[in-house]
């Protein structure tokens, strides 16, 4: 299993569609008994959260937003962990949203302090 994300801090190595997480986008990680949870924001995101559980190396969470034009949006996504070769944590995800139409994947990163 790869090392815990609590008080880690990832980015998404790319963007989104417009008004969605980005490049910009920074999420900050907490994790305990198997919880995590994590607040973001950073681009068109004013805030997010989210909150799931970890088994092993795979993440099972909701999230909630708000965007910088007032709207809020909310969905599901399914994480694995794995550790990259210089020791940093990537996560490969796949998300749908539960509040509007649209899926994807996405993959986040650990950065470097």
């Amino acid at each position: 299993m790869a090392r815990s994300l609590d008080g880690l801090v990832l980015a998404p190595v790319a963007d989104q569609a417009p008004g969605q997480v980005g490049t910009r986008t920074r999420f900050e990680y907490h994790e305990r008994d198997g919880r995590i949870w994590a607040e973001y924001a950073g681009g068109d995101v004013v805030r997010g959260h989210l909150v799931g559980t970890r088994r092993a190396d795979h993440l099972d969470f909701r999230y909630v937003q708000l965007k910088q034009d007032g709207a809020t949006s909310s969905g599901h996504c399914l994480s694995t962990v794995t550790e990259l070769p210089d020791g940093r944590v990537r996560l490969d995800e796949t998300w749908e949203w539960e509040s509007q139409e649209g899926s994807g994947t996405s993959v986040v990163e650990e950065l470097l302090n």
